[in-house]
């Protein structure tokens, strides 16, 4: 709920404002409504269902349910800003998301909650005591803590791809063709999880998807890099995206969610989602000081080695669970 008042909030006042440190402050705000989110969805739905053996069905789906999502909101949203001023647009996302936030906390339950009875502040430390002993004690959630920290790195990527297809010649009005290219991407990578979604369950074989998708998007991201004309960099980049995330993400939260119990669950996914941030924060940086000081190519190039090394992590978790 937390989640969905802020967000929508954020949403909302981004669309009223027009000021550059208004709207940087707001999305501020975006990105923290997301902590609150990170990882709550699937530790609720695990307690609530009951039935770990269904777990990884549910997450893959999930998975693909957020994809197709983002597709559809993506050509709405714009089919709405095209007839409406944009800010309004956005106003108007950030009330339904509001609104669908009171919609869950009237119509879904949580019949399984097991209120701390201790003083809260009290408890709260001891589960976090405990997600962090897990984290350092399984080898299988440190494992998986550092191959998420390298491919969110990695997918720092996703802020110069846009700019490498300009310099290579993509088709001009760029602001249709990278929402279209944005639909097919998310397509493309719902696609992919249906695919996997019956070998996940192997662990396996999930372990080696992973690996795949690491290997493919590196291999991808170095072809991206190097691509002389539009058509080559496209069908690249559109690879990179459709393999890497939504494999990562989603083997990532089955592994976490496998390896931790009840009470440190929704935890140990918010330090999945803490490796995302500190990927996305170090590793950017390292990228924006390549990019700055041997140009893009070089930076893309350093992107494709952090999913290789992802993938070489990856092969250590097989050694672990093997």
């Amino acid at each position: 709920m937390i989640s969905h008042v802020l967000m929508g909030t954020a949403m909302m006042a981004t669309g009223l404002v027009t000021d550059f440190i208004a709207i940087l402050a707001t999305q501020m705000l975006w990105g923290l409504s997301w902590t609150f989110a990170s990882g709550a969805d699937i530790a609720w739905i695990t307690d609530e269902l009951d039935q770990p053996d269904r777990m990884t069905s549910v997450i893959v789906r999930l998975g693909r349910i957020q994809l197709l999502g983002s597709a559809a909101g993506i050509i709405a949203l714009g089919l709405l800003a095209s007839l409406i001023p944009r800010g309004t647009t956005m106003t108007l996302a950030g009330a339904g998301m509001v609104l669908l936030g009171f919609y869950v906390l009237t119509r879904f339950r949580e019949l399984r909650f097991a209120p701390a009875r201790s003083r809260r502040w009290a408890a709260s430390r001891s589960v976090a005591a405990d997600a962090l002993r897990l984290a350092r004690r399984n080898p299988v959630v440190r494992v998986v803590l550092v191959a998420t920290l390298l491919t969110n790195g990695a997918h720092e990527y996703a802020r110069l791809y846009q700019l490498r297809l300009i310099d290579v010649g993509f088709p001009a009005r760029p602001l249709v063709w990278f929402t279209g290219l944005s639909v097919l991407m998310l397509l493309l990578g719902a696609v992919v999880l249906r695919i996997i979604e019956r070998r996940v369950r192997d662990p396996a074989t999930g372990r080696g998807c992973y690996v795949a998708g690491g290997t493919i998007a590196a291999l991808g991201l170095s072809v991206f890099a190097l691509a002389p004309d539009p058509t080559t960099a496209t069908v690249a980049v559109v690879v990179v995206a459709a393999t890497a995330e939504p494999i990562a993400r989603t083997m990532s939260a089955i592994w976490v969610n496998e390896n931790a119990s009840g009470h440190v669950r929704a935890t140990m996914h918010s330090l999945l989602a803490q490796s995302e941030y500190v990927g996305e924060i170090v590793c950017g940086a390292a990228i924006t000081a390549v990019a700055a000081a041997s140009g893009m190519t070089s930076a893309l190039l350093l992107c494709a080695s952090l999913f290789a090394a992802s993938a070489l992590v990856a092969l250590r978790l097989r050694l672990t669970l093997a």
